[in-house]
């Protein structure tokens, strides 16, 4: 088979740092406007940052192995090349000084040369360009996962009414057989005869059974399940043997809601953690986060709009304005929550912690590998998000953070997932997700 030259962006580099590990038995080409960005991007103090310091200090190690402009062999059987600016025939609308041009002149450059080029970005307008030049081009695919075939976390299934019975009985039922069931995953009962019979079970690996709900009438914090789909991911935030959840969904089907109100039961009620921490990516639609005022509590505050509602919601038990403030300051002044850009959590070791990671569909495979390594022991980490309302330009559906998580861990007894189909904030909440 013909050895391929796979042509690497930046952005594919910054995504995921071992890519240029990731093409078994090619070439994997880096163009030197490559690493001039790379420089540009390494005195960030962000994972864009770390991300580009980690692939300068790699190629720096392969500088052992020979000259990285006359290529350099990797582990897994390939090769890998620096390659300097070339010129080559543009068409006149191709300004060659702008950096994405000079990247694919270098594809060009190759490809003129006779080598099978393979164009690598997840920039949608240079995979655009790349074909009107006539450049093989990909998306980076390694994490990519079918969001079609996404994991629900919970089955329907019809059984006759005896089976329900049974269930109810002895507390367990065996699992129905020709059907897959992954850890922890939950099963919704129906009678098969159409009557309202029915039951709600989580299915448990090491039995190989369905069994009831522990939490089924539980409202942690005041707060109470409004569906089916809300009572399995209570069990899931209230579970003490299950250290990592994630909860996609709709907008408005109460993800964030129900990850605070089971954070601050397990926190503040129970005092079983020691913490409730909160963070979110910041993506911002337009400037970062250091051009705002103040101090990095109230920058923060600008971003937290979503956490800051969901918790007066909860803290709101018909009491005045001005005492539900008072017990959201006690809170935060206490130190038994913390709110925090994700910007800080590198570095952090976070052991008996109730975490939870807001809009984690923002977040690349390895900054979503970064977070749940710092957990420490004791520590439960929720992730929640909607993989459709993503505003990083190089994530979609299939290739965030959140979607790789679940497709990963589905299976694992210490892992829980949940995909919401509803909404429950408003009906006008309801039909924007249906219709627009």
């Amino acid at each position: 088979m013909a050895i391929k030259s796979f042509v690497l962006d930046t952005n594919v580099l910054l995504h995921d740092p071992d890519s240029m590990f990731a093409f078994k038995d090619n070439k994997v080409v880096i163009p030197l406007t490559v690493i001039e960005e790379l420089d540009n991007f390494k005195k960030l103090n962000d994972e864009r940052g770390r991300g580009a310091r980690l692939i300068s200090r790699r190629l720096d190690d392969l500088r052992s192995k020979g000259k990285l402009t006359q290529g350099v062999p990797l582990k897994n059987g390939g090769t890998l090349v620096i390659e300097m600016i070339h010129k080559v025939d543009f068409p006149e609308e191709f300004t060659v000084s702008k950096s994405d041009h000079q990247i694919l002149s270098i594809a060009l450059y190759l490809k003129q040369k006779g080598e099978n080029v393979i164009f690598i970005t997840k920039d949608i307008n240079l995979r655009i360009k790349a074909e009107i030049l006539d450049i093989v081009t990909q998306d980076y695919e390694k994490s990519k996962v079918k969001i079609d075939e996404i994991y629900r976390g919970w089955k329907e299934i019809l059984v006759p009414p005896e089976k329900i019975d049974k269930f109810y009985k002895n507390g367990k039922v065996d699992v129905p057989k020709n059907i897959e069931f992954y850890a922890n995953e939950f099963v919704y009962l129906k009678d098969e005869n159409g009557t309202s019979k029915s039951a709600l079970g989580k299915y448990v690996a090491d039995k190989k059974i369905i069994q009831p709900l522990f939490h089924i009438n539980s409202q942690p914090w005041g707060l109470k399940p409004l569906n089916i789909e809300q009572r399995f991911a209570f069990e899931l935030l209230l579970c003490d043997d299950i250290s990592l959840v994630t909860l996609i969904g709709l907008p408005g089907a109460g993800k964030t809601l129900l990850a605070l109100a089971a954070g601050l039961q397990k926190t503040v009620e129970e005092r079983q953690f020691r913490r409730l921490y909160i963070a979110r990516p910041i993506i911002p639609m337009g400037k970062d986060i250091g051009f705002l005022p103040g101090t990095k509590e109230e920058k923060l505050s600008s971003w937290m709009g979503a956490i800051n509602d969901n918790l007066e919601f909860l803290m709101d038990k018909g009491h005045e304005d001005a005492k539900v403030d008072e017990k959201i300051d006690y809170l935060f002044e206490s130190g038994q929550i913390e709110v925090d850009s994700l910007t800080y959590i590198r570095g952090r070791s976070l052991p008996k912690q109730y975490i939870i990671i807001d809009d984690a569909q923002n977040l690349t495979p390895h900054e979503v590998k970064t977070i749940i390594s710092r957990a420490g022991n004791g520590t439960k980490i929720v992730l929640t998000g909607d993989p459709y309302q993503i505003d990083s330009p190089y994530l979609d559906a299939s290739s965030n953070g959140l979607t790789y998580l679940v497709d990963r861990f589905k299976g694992q007894s210490v892992f829980g997932h949940l995909m919401f189909s509803k909404s429950e904030r408003s009906v006008l909440a309801a039909l924007s997700s249906e219709l627009l």
